[in-house]
C-alpha cells in the first residue's frame, strides 16, 4: 500500500500576484520611481478634487465652507432635470459631439489611409507636418483666426461670396450656420493629431500581410479591405470609444472663446453653461450638480461603449 502523500495547501493566488509585484518593483525599480511623478498629479489633481461632489448635496456657500454649508440632498439635482434651461444645453451638448463624431471622426481615418498610400516621403511628411501643426495653437488663437477669417467686414470668405455675387453670411451670429463653424475649426486643428495616431496604428502591421496578398493577388483595394482596416481596429475602436466618453464634453474650450448671447439657442453646452452658471450667478452647488451628471454619463457610455465592443467586435479597452 503506497503511503498517503501530504497534499500542498492551494497557493493564494492574491499573495502570488503580489509578491511578483514586489519582486517586479525591487528588480525594475528605477522604471517605477518614474511612475510616481504621474502617480501624486493623477492624486493631487484628479481624486483630491473628488471631495467637492459633496457640493451637489448642499447649499454651498463660499464665506461659511464645506463643513458649515446646510445639507439639502437632492434638491438641486431636481431643479437640474425641470429647469428648461438644462434640456436645451443637454440637447446642444448631444447634437453637437454627435455631429462633431459623424463627420470628424472617420476624417483622420481616411486621411492617414490617403497618406499611409504615398510613396514620396518628403510630400508625405510635409502634409503631415502641416495638418498636425493646428493641434498646438490655443482655442483663443483658432478662435481668432475663424472671427478674421469670417468676419462680416474684411473676411476672406465673405469677400469672395460678395465677388460671386452672393450674399454676405455671418457666420457668428446666424443661429443656423454657427454649428458648422465649431465643425470645421474643430476638424481643422485636431484631425491632424488623430491622423498621426492612425499612421503610427500602420507601423505595427506584419509586411509579411501585404507580400503575401500580392502573391495571391489582391490590388490595393482588398489589401486595404482585408489588412489595413483590420489592423488597425484595435485603435479606431480605442479612440471611438473614448470619444464617447467625451461626447457630453462637445468642445467646451472652443465654445467658450467662439460663441455670444446671439447663438446661445444652438451653441451652449454644458460645459459652457456650467460656467456661467457657477462663475456668473455662483451657483456652486447647482453647477456642480450638472457637473457629477455629465460625469456619471459619460461614465456609463464608456463602460456600455465596451461592453458593446466585446461583445460583437471581441474587441475593447480592458
Amino acid at each position: 500500500m503506497k503511503p498517503a502523500m501530504n497534499k500542498l495547501p492551494p497557493s493564494n493566488p492574491r499573495q502570488s500576484y503580489m509578491k511578483q509585484l514586489w519582486s517586479d518593483i525591487w528588480r525594475e525599480w528605477d522604471l517605477y520611481l518614474l511612475l510616481v511623478p504621474g502617480i501624486l498629479f493623477i492624486l493631487l489633481f484628479k481624486y483630491t478634487p473628488m471631495y467637492g461632489i459633496i457640493i451637489a448635496f448642499k447649499d454651498f456657500n463660499i464665506f461659511t465652507g464645506f463643513a458649515d454649508s446646510p445639507w439639502v440632498g437632492g434638491k438641486h439635482f431636481a431643479k437640474l432635470f425641470t429647469s428648461p434651461d438644462f434640456a436645451l444645453v443637454f440637447m446642444n451638448t448631444v447634437i453637437i459631439s454627435f455631429l462633431k463624431i459623424a463627420i470628424l471622426f472617420p476624417l483622420p481615418i481616411i486621411i492617414a489611409l490617403m497618406l499611409n498610400e504615398m510613396r514620396h516621403m518628403l510630400f508625405k511628411r510635409t502634409i503631415q507636418t502641416v495638418i498636425y501643426l493646428p493641434h498646438f495653437l490655443s482655442w483663443v488663437i483658432v478662435s481668432g483666426l475663424f472671427i478674421d477669417l469670417l468676419s462680416t467686414n474684411d473676411g476672406l470668405v465673405n469677400k469672395f461670396l460678395i465677388a460671386m455675387n452672393l450674399e454676405s453670411v455671418s457666420f457668428f451670429l446666424d443661429n443656423s450656420v454657427f454649428r458648422s463653424v465649431l465643425i470645421t475649426s474643430a476638424g481643422w486643428k485636431e484631425t491632424g493629431w488623430s491622423t498621426i495616431v492612425y499612421l503610427a496604428a500602420f507601423t505595427t502591421i506584419d509586411p509579411a500581410l501585404f507580400e503575401a496578398s500580392k502573391i495571391d493577388g489582391a490590388g490595393r483595394l482588398k489589401q486595404l479591405w482585408h489588412i489595413t482596416l483590420p489592423g488597425i481596429a484595435p485603435i479606431i475602436i480605442l479612440m471611438f470609444i473614448l470619444r464617447l466618453g467625451s461626447i457630453l464634453e462637445a468642445g467646451t474650450e472652443q465654445i467658450l472663446v467662439m460663441y455670444n448671447p446671439v447663438v446661445y439657442k444652438v451653441s451652449d453646452v454644458i460645459g459652457t453653461y456650467v460656467y456661467r452658471m457657477g462663475l456668473g450667478n455662483q451657483d456652486y452647488s447647482f453647477t456642480t450638480a450638472v457637473g457629477m451628471f455629465e460625469a456619471v454619463i459619460s461614465f456609463t457610455l464608456v463602460i456600455t461603449g465596451n461592453a458593446l465592443s466585446r461583445k460583437y467586435l471581441q474587441r475593447g479597452i480592458w
